[in-house]
């Protein structure tokens, strides 16, 4: 038996009125276009770090928002890039991070577990897990894949090539 705020719930019980059916034993989902998104789907991005798949165009329709978790083991970091024409936000579930972001990715930016980070359209950036635990990003885009006008920006990977060389 469930209980939320003193309803009990029965295992079996279905719920259904015009706009939602739940039933809460075997997850059957109403045909509305909800639609679960279960872990275990990886993909690399070009961007150059593997990826939980999360919502997107691919798993669940979305055309105009999408979502995926980013686990970034210690010293890795993604390859410099911009998202022509869509926004970024990405919250730290786990650990630090940093960004290194501008037009010649000259600003670092800390994040840690529990902020958030807005990184508007267009701007070049790279997140680059310096410490030495893995950090766990969970990342939204204002398009229903992340992978969209995605571009890398080649003439930046002197940028942490260089930092990598004078501090690693």
């Amino acid at each position: 038996m469930l209980s939320f705020n003193s309803l009990a719930i029965e295992p079996h019980a279905v719920f259904s009125n015009s706009y939602t059916q739940c039933v809460i034993r075997n997850h059957v989902m109403a045909d509305d276009g909800v639609r679960l998104v279960k872990p275990g789907t990886k993909y690399e991005g070009a961007q150059g770090v593997t990826y939980d798949a999360g919502v997107s165009r691919g798993t669940a329709g979305a055309e105009k928002v999408c979502m995926n978790v980013l686990p970034m083991p210690p010293g890795v970091r993604s390859k410099p890039h911009i998202h022509k024409g869509i926004e970024t936000i990405a919250y730290m579930l786990e650990g630090e991070c940093t960004l290194f972001h501008g037009s010649n990715l000259e600003n670092q930016t800390l994040i840690k577990q529990g902020e958030q980070i807005f990184i508007p359209d267009n701007v070049p950036h790279a997140p680059y897990n310096l410490s030495n635990e893995k950090c766990i990003w969970i990342v939204v885009h204002s398009s229903g894949d992340d992978q969209d006008e995605l571009i890398r920006t080649t003439e930046l990977d002197y940028v942490l090539e260089e930092y990598e060389k004078n501090t690693v």
